[in-house]
């Protein structure tokens, strides 16, 4: 299942009956964020150029949960810059996970199609009319960006750039650094390959395209919460039978900020791979 190339129809694969219109496809983008103020004016802005530019219908959905260095104020600031049509702040009070944010985005979401993405500029907007063509061209339930086919690739991710950066930052321990930098691409990637031989090449990476109700009905089946919740959104989809394309995406290490992976992450990926490895 759920290779590009797997020709079996999914459930939700399902085109408009013959002598009705079709609607007017709409791609609403969930952005959770948490201490993301720097980085939000700039995705948000490659965004809007990004789907002005192909011409596609969308929102952009904001889930800010609660962060402490002011990204609601800038999130209210772009929606009354782009207006609230095309921005949509919804935020929370606390930290609650990433499937719960989701959950809450779609509530908001108006599109028959949700696109996730990180908000630290590590995904850039400008593969997202790729992401579509490839749905459209297969008629695929979920496009994921991956990393390791055709001229996708990580960047940024050097040893000399993570020691620099611990420098500067006291409050980030460097073993947490080095095995970051172990863990968040082909290695991490690999083992879940092996281990749960999932049908797509880029299980671990976040930058994607569902059908609407696809991601609703996927986020009702997993139980995962933190890094690992990524790769069980794949492995489900593959249980369910649901299609999925890839599109080679670049991903390239935040700018701004701290990354949210640390030391407890990595051992919750770790307890998560054993689990679905043990229950898929």
């Amino acid at each position: 299942m759920a290779a590009e190339e797997a020709s079996r129809s999914s459930p939700s694969s399902r085109r408009e009956p013959k002598g009705r219109a079709p609607r007017q496809d709409k791609y609403s983008v969930l952005l959770p964020t948490y201490n993301e103020r720097e980085n939000l004016p700039l995705i948000v802005w490659l965004l809007v150029k990004s789907f002005s530019e192909s011409g596609f219908n969308y929102e952009i959905i904001i889930i800010d949960d609660g962060s402490p260095d002011g990204t609601r104020d800038v999130a209210e600031q772009l929606e009354k810059i782009y207006g609230s049509d095309r921005i949509l702040l919804r935020p929370r009070e606390k930290k609650l996970g990433l499937g719960t944010a989701y959950i809450h985005g779609m509530k908001h979401a108006t599109g028959n199609y949700i696109i996730i993405m990180d908000a630290d500029l590590s995904h850039h907007p400008k593969f997202i009319p790729e992401f579509i063509r490839k749905q459209k061209e297969g008629n695929f339930d979920i496009v994921s960006g991956t990393r390791y086919k055709g001229n996708g690739g990580v960047y940024g991710w050097d040893l000399k750039r993570k020691i620099i950066r611990y420098i500067h930052t006291e409050n980030v321990l460097m073993i947490s650094l080095l095995v970051k930098s172990f863990f968040d691409s082909r290695v991490a990637n690999f083992i879940t390959q092996i281990l749960l031989r999932p049908g797509a090449s880029d299980i671990t990476g976040s930058f994607r395209l569902y059908r609407k109700e696809v991601l609703q009905k996927l986020i009702g089946k997993c139980i995962s919460k933190g890094y690992v919740f990524q790769m069980e959104m794949i492995v489900r989809a593959r249980q369910l039978n649901y299609t999925i394309g890839e599109v080679p995406v670049s991903f390239v290490d935040r700018v701004y900020g701290e990354s949210k992976l640390g030391g407890n992450e990595i051992v919750s990926f770790l307890k998560g791979l054993l689990t679905l490895f043990a229950t898929t």
